[in-house]
């Protein structure tokens, strides 16, 4: 399990590839809360928008996880599980501490999350300023 990537899969740079064209700026890999060993794939810090892309295995997708056979199909189930109850904690200490929270299945269309991700963006970033600061047409 030591090979598996933490960072940078091919998923989460199809994503930022297509938030940096639109002339999004981001973090990748940030500690949203200092004192949680824990990160998210992209952060919005301004606009505290928390981004995570969780891969089909190892966070049990719906559509897409298979439990493990064989002899080890217990540990497998255990470390799925383990992994899921995280993510949910994660996403609860993030969203105490003030952060919008995105989680997409790797699987998901970059394009489409990209829009999501930038809607929730510009969506708080309006949110966070005065009247007098937004753009009048």
């Amino acid at each position: 399990m030591s090979r598996i990537r933490g960072r940078d899969t091919a998923p989460e740079i199809k994503v930022r590839r297509e938030l940096h064209r639109r002339g999004l700026r981001y973090r990748v890999n940030f500690k949203p809360v200092p004192t949680l060993k824990r990160t998210v794939d992209i952060a919005f810090t301004k606009q505290r928008v928390a981004v995570l892309i969780d891969g089909c295995f190892w966070h049990g997708c719906p559509e897409h996880f298979r439990p493990a056979k064989g002899d080890r199909k217990e540990f497998w189930a255990a470390k799925i599980a383990e992994n899921q109850r995280r993510d949910q904690d994660s996403t609860r200490e993030f969203t105490l501490a003030g952060w919008t929270v995105l989680r997409f299945w790797e699987h998901a269309d970059p394009v489409e999350v990209a829009d999501k991700i930038e809607d929730e963006v510009i969506r708080r970033s309006v949110r966070r300023r005065s009247p007098s600061e937004i753009p009048r047409r």
